[in-house]
């Protein structure tokens, strides 16, 4: 049998080489350890700070966001005004009432549209995405009577905001409503503000009956401004006061 010699030497080299590769190897799990770290240190650096801008930014889409809902309602709002001046001239053409009794009292009639003489269609004045509020919770408008008090309030709105002048409609039959739906009782200083700036208030408003114009059901403070007024609330879209 051939004797294997175990040369003493090697044996001492290969335990020398097995202590050297364990070094290495811990050495390179620190470091991986140590740039894990440095790593983690820096993504939760960066979601800080996009955490920050995101935060920073996060007012102004809210007003953005609120800024196009209401040129949206405004856009929407002067149809309706539109749409109500349109029904009134056919209601006073064709059955020969005026003031209140031609003024229609219900959404849907001004979606139903008008009749066309000798036409089997009514002819549509009012898109049905008009009929909505964009700017209330339930998309509802709401009605505004003749001579409500919130129309007073802003017809006042209306003649600091034109320069102490009343625009007058150039529809005769609207200027005809105008002198009985919103009579002039507003006093106007020299100074361009008006006599009483208090809240708006709906005394006169109604969910049905006869109405000469919408507003939004939202009192919320607006970012844009109709005629000077910055309260959706007391926007009012109504003919009466439309060249």
């Amino acid at each position: 049998m051939t004797s294997r010699t175990i040369d003493p030497h090697h044996k001492i080299l290969g335990s020398a080489f097995s202590r050297s590769s364990l070094l290495d190897r811990a050495d390179l799990t620190r470091d991986r350890h140590s740039e894990c770290g440095y790593t983690t240190v820096a993504l939760l650096a960066f979601m800080t700070v996009l955490a920050i801008f995101a935060m920073a930014a996060a007012p102004r889409m809210q007003q953005q966001a609120m800024r196009e809902h209401e040129k949206e309602a405004i856009f929407r709002g002067e149809q309706v005004a539109d749409a109500i001046r349109q029904y009134y001239r056919y209601r006073r053409g064709q059955t020969g009432v005026s003031g209140d009794q031609a003024l229609p009292t219900s959404m849907d009639q001004l979606l139903e549209g008008v009749p066309i003489q000798g036409a089997a269609k009514n002819r549509m004045i009012l898109r049905a995405s008009a009929a909505i509020d964009p700017l209330s919770k339930d998309g509802e408008w709401r009605f505004v009577a003749p001579r409500a008090e919130s129309l007073v309030e802003f017809q006042q709105a209306v003649i600091v905001y034109s320069g102490n002048i009343l625009p007058l409609p150039r529809d005769q039959q609207i200027l005809q409503l105008q002198q009985v739906a919103a009579p002039q009782v507003l006093v106007v200083t020299n100074l361009g503000t008006t006599s009483n700036t208090g809240s708006s208030s709906h005394v006169g408003e109604t969910t049905s009956g006869p109405f000469v114009g919408v507003a939004p059901n939202n009192s919320t403070k607006s970012v844009l401004t109709y005629y000077g007024i910055d309260s959706h609330d007391r926007w009012i879209f109504t003919p009466l006061f439309r060249n």
